[in-house]
């Protein structure tokens, strides 16, 4: 059975730091690439970042510089820390899967395994 759990999330102040943490369980996680969507209020899930075959790393432009993709394949986990985090981060942030064969992709139609998200909250 596929998991895919996340953790860190919570209540921060503009400028914090977070470390967002997807446990996945149920598949072969080397055969996988990795990515971070989110999804605010009103808003459509967007791609935040993403990593395939361990080293090479996709960010959106809006978080390029801030976020950090990485994953710990001994451990079957992957991490997002994000830095200078602002009020327009405040979003649901949900963890997903992709057989790395099929190439990287942003859009989440493309990724067949996904967590139950976490709640991040940035205040000004």
């Amino acid at each position: 059975q596929v998991q895919l759990v996340e953790s860190g999330g919570g209540l921060v102040e503009a400028g914090d730091s977070l470390r967002l943490s997807c446990a996945a369980s149920g598949f072969t996680f080397n055969n996988y690439a990795m990515a971070w969507f989110r999804q605010a209020p009103g808003k459509e899930r967007e791609f935040v970042a993403g990593i395939r075959l361990t080293t090479s790393t996709y960010y959106a432009d809006s978080v390029k510089g801030r976020f950090t993709i990485s994953e710990d394949s001994a451990k079957n986990m992957v991490y997002l820390h994000m830095t200078s985090l602002n009020p327009e981060d405040t979003a649901v942030y949900y963890c997903a899967a992709r057989a790395a064969r099929l190439g990287f992709s942003t859009d989440q139609w493309h990724y067949n395994y996904w967590g139950q998200g976490t709640q991040v909250t940035v205040s000004s």
